[in-house]
């Protein structure tokens, strides 16, 4: 049985690429075959002929099963902007199908699929759909990234209100410390740990502290991958 989840951020450079490769790790030290797609890329460079995004290469470097570019990535947009902003740019039309096609091929190959969207849960793809709208296509749970600064608790519970309003699973939370000037930042986690805990019985899965430089083998020891795969389990079955 393929485990699968969809991780979305409270905003745009939380962390949330650095998070989903130590969940790669932590999926891969537990076991699994772990794979990551990232649907869709905005900001590309090439390099001996091929076009690359740095966030892709970073969880490729996490996985232990990698997958073809195009599968991993089915939308590879040049232009380091909003994805409905760049496609318009690059006259490319980002379609759903291709990317739970994409993602159904990527289960087929691997024990746990970590899927990353694209900044925050509604960032616009098309006229009509954004990131919400992915992650119910893909029918996948969903793991919160919160950026712990300033502000970052309404930022998280609106986030969960807008997961839960589109019917999808709240499979738990990570705190990242992005800001180890944060003050008060323990007192900030206990009040999302409480509300999220309370509202969507959401655990918190780990929280990452501000490691300069660190790896996403050192950011998987401080995640509680047991709790989250016995949640994503349960979902499954």
């Amino acid at each position: 049985m393929t485990v699968s989840l969809f991780v979305t951020g409270t905003d745009t450079e939380i962390g949330k690429t650095f998070v989903s490769a130590a969940l790669l790790r932590g999926l891969t030290h537990a076991g699994l075959r772990a794979t990551a797609l990232k649907p869709i890329a905005a900001g590309a460079y090439e390099r001996d002929g091929v076009w690359h995004n740095e966030d892709a290469d970073q969880l490729d470097a996490a996985a232990s099963v990698l997958l073809p570019p195009e599968m991993r990535t089915p939308f590879l947009l040049k232009e380091p902007a909003a994805p409905h902003i760049a496609a318009a740019l690059e006259g490319v039309t980002l379609d759903m199908a291709r990317i739970v096609s994409a993602h159904a091929q990527a289960c087929e190959r691997a024990d746990a699929v970590v899927v990353e969207g694209v900044g925050g849960f509604r960032v616009p793809l098309t006229a009509t759909e954004d990131t919400a709208d992915l992650a119910v296509a893909l029918g996948l749970p969903v793991v919160l990234v919160v950026g712990m600064r300033l502000g970052c608790i309404s930022h998280a519970l609106l986030t969960a209100e807008a997961i839960a309003a589109r019917g999808l699973t709240l499979a738990g939370w990570v705190a990242n410390r992005i800001d180890p000037a944060m003050t008060f930042p323990e007192e900030n986690i206990d009040a999302l740990r409480e509300r999220l805990a309370a509202q969507y019985g959401a655990p918190l899965i780990g929280v990452v502290p501000h490691m300069r430089g660190a790896s996403a083998d050192d950011a998987a020891g401080h995640l509680n991958i047991d709790t989250l795969l016995a949640r994503l389990r349960v979902r499954a079955a």
